[in-house]
C-alpha cells in the first residue's frame, strides 16, 4: 500500500511540474509550485516511515514550512512588482 501511495504521489508531482512549466500566468505557476512542495512534502513522510527512517516527520515539518515561507515571498514578490509596474509607467489601464 506504501508503494501504491508513493508511486501516485510521484505522478502528481509530475503533473504539478508539467502546470508549472505551462501555467498561463505566474499565479498558475506560483500554485503549482506550491503543490509540489506539498506532494514533496507527502513523500518524504510516507517514504520516512516505508524506509523506517525516525526523523522523517521532523524533515517534513522543515520543508512545510520553508516552502511556507518561500511561497508567501514570491507572491509578495509579485504583487510588489505588479504595482511598481502601473507607477513606472505612469499610465493607467
Amino acid at each position: 500500500m506504501l508503494t501504491a501511495a508513493i508511486i501516485a504521489i510521484i505522478v502528481t508531482m509530475m503533473l504539478a511540474l508539467i502546470r508549472a512549466f505551462q501555467g498561463p500566468t505566474e499565479y498558475d505557476r506560483m500554485l503549482a509550485a506550491n503543490a509540489f512542495g506539498t506532494k514533496t512534502v507527502l513523500l518524504i513522510a510516507i517514504g520516512g516511515h516505508a524506509l523506517s527512517w525516525h526523523s522523517h516527520l521532523d524533515v517534513a515539518l522543515l520543508y512545510a514550512m520553508v516552502n511556507f515561507v518561500g511561497t508567501i515571498a514570491v507572491m509578495r514578490f509579485f504583487e510588489s512588482r505588479a504595482d511598481g509596474d502601473c507607477g513606472e509607467e505612469g499610465g493607467t489601464l
